[in-house]
């Protein structure tokens, strides 16, 4: 399945989930849809397994990045070595994020890192975070990491308030 408009997107390995997984993001992700749903069928049964008829591959679109979602089988599992990033304008951003990326079972992590209820894993950053670590060796910017590594969900104020000493 090519995808349209674009030479690379990530594919997101699931075992039978991919479907909800897709449609959970774009409910989430303002700017984001459903683009198309192709379904294994009976050729290739003896090395896939899976039924004719059940999903395959989700082509879907996140705020104008598309992805796959392909129900690969229980093989393989997501881990923290390929994250997704959320650039957040403002704390009220952050907050929806880490509100409906951690509902229905997700879990928190530390440093602004989550895992959703599919155990894929995201980063959600206030926009201003990059520009308060440029300078790794200033006060400030130690400041601003001392801060964050004791945060889970991370706090601009709180954020703001350590760069400003």
């Amino acid at each position: 399945m090519s995808v349209v408009g674009s030479k690379i997107a990530p594919c997101l390995w699931f075992d039978t989930q991919g479907e909800d997984a897709a449609r959970f993001y774009v409910s989430i992700f303002k700017n984001s849809k459903i683009l198309r749903i192709s379904r294994y069928n009976k050729e290739g049964h003896d090395i896939h397994k899976r039924p004719a008829g059940m999903v395959m591959v989700v082509e879907f679109e996140l705020d104008g990045q598309r992805f796959l979602a392909l129900n690969g089988g229980p093989q393989f599992k997501f881990s923290e070595a390929v994250s997704l990033s959320v650039s957040c304008a403002d704390q009220a951003e952050v907050d929806y994020y880490w509100r409906k990326l951690t509902a229905g079972g997700g879990q928190e992590g530390p440093c602004g890192w989550l895992k959703d209820k599919f155990g894929l894993s995201w980063q959600i950053v206030p926009d201003v975070v990059p520009d308060m670590l440029m300078d790794d060796q200033s006060d400030k910017a130690q400041r601003v990491t001392k801060a964050f590594m004791q945060m889970k969900k991370l706090d601009i104020a709180k954020l703001e308030q350590a760069y400003a000493g």
